[in-house]
Parts: C-alpha cells; sequence; structure tokens
C-alpha cells in the first residue's frame, strides 16, 4: 500500500521512463507480473514472463518508484502488427494514479512516430483494461479464441490515426 507521503511525491515527481536492459531488473519486473493479472490468471509464471521480457525485438520500458520498479511497457515495432503493445503492467499502489495512461502515452507517441496505428491484446476477462483502452480511444479489431488458454480469449484492439498505405490507392484486379 502507497502512503499519502509516498503518492503526494509520485503524483508530483516527473516520472522517469527508460529502457529495461539489466537482468536483475528483469527479473524483478517478472515476478511483479506473474503475481498480478492477467499473468497471474493465465498461469504464466516468472519464467514465462522474464522470457517474454528477454526477446530481442521488443524494447521495454521502466519506471521507478523508491528504488522498486513501479510500471512498465514493452512494444514490438516489427511484424504485421508494427507497432504493438506486447504488455502494460503496474504495481500494485499505484494503479488508478495515471502511471498506466504515462506509461501508454509514452508507448503511443514511440509507435505513432513510426506507424500509423497501434495495437494491443487484452484478455477477454479483464474488464478494468479493456474499460481502460476504450477510454483512451482504443477500438476492438478482433476477437482471439482460446488464444493463450482454453476458455480465455484476447480481445485484439486498435488505436489509429490511419492505413498503413495512407495515400495509395488499389489498382482494380
Amino acid at each position: 500500500m502507497m502512503s499519502l507521503l509516498n503518492f503526494v511525491l509520485f503524483t508530483n515527481y516527473r516520472m522517469r521512463i527508460y529502457r529495461l536492459i539489466s537482468l536483475k531488473e528483469k527479473r524483478e519486473a517478472a515476478f511483479l507480473m506473474a503475481a498480478s493479472d492477467p499473468w497471474l490468471k493465465l498461469g504464466l509464471g516468472p519464467a514465462s514472463c522474464l522470457k517474454a521480457l528477454g526477446v530481442p525485438f521488443r524494447e521495454t520500458y521502466i519506471t521507478k518508484a523508491g528504488g522498486r520498479i513501479s510500471g512498465l511497457v514493452t512494444i514490438t515495432m516489427y511484424g504485421t502488427f508494427k507497432g504493438y503493445i506486447q504488455s502494460l503492467f503496474v504495481a500494485d499502489g499505484f494503479r488508478g494514479k495515471g502511471l498506466g495512461e504515462k506509461l501508454m502515452g509514452f508507448a503511443e507517441k514511440k509507435i505513432f512516430a513510426r506507424s500509423p496505428n497501434v495495437f494491443l491484446c487484452v484478455s477477454s476477462f479483464n474488464e478494468g483494461a479493456i474499460k481502460f483502452y476504450r477510454r483512451l480511444g482504443y477500438a476492438k479489431a478482433g476477437l482471439l479464441k482460446d488464444f493463450v488458454i482454453k476458455g480465455c480469449d484476447e480481445v485484439l484492439m486498435r488505436k489509429t490515426k490511419g492505413p498503413l498505405l495512407s495515400g495509395k490507392r488499389s489498382r482494380k484486379l
């Protein structure tokens, strides 16, 4: 639980976001994620989370408070869904205080500089996250049935500034 003093310091402190590089911080992040939904409900333990944080073509950015990781966002800029937010995590004690929104803004700025679309998946049982993403302007783009585990769907969401190939028209076949 965050004390009132820590909350005041957090809300008045300019958040510093930086690239997750060290193995020690990756392990800390993996344990925090694995102990929290949706990772907990999906049965993704620390080893799975650590593996996901170690994929070379993903960029993970963290923020800290009191020397501990308070949040992270992971993006992927390769593949069909160029501009994909792989994960967003906010530690207990920092939820509902704007940290998730700040991390999303940071990720969106990086992605929109290189792509007109931002994609993410959210577990269908994670209703609070779905509302959060809708409030930020994301719309449902599809549904992936039983994607991670049987009985849990993933909702594909998209925030867009336009199509990938703006200004180009397709030729009639």
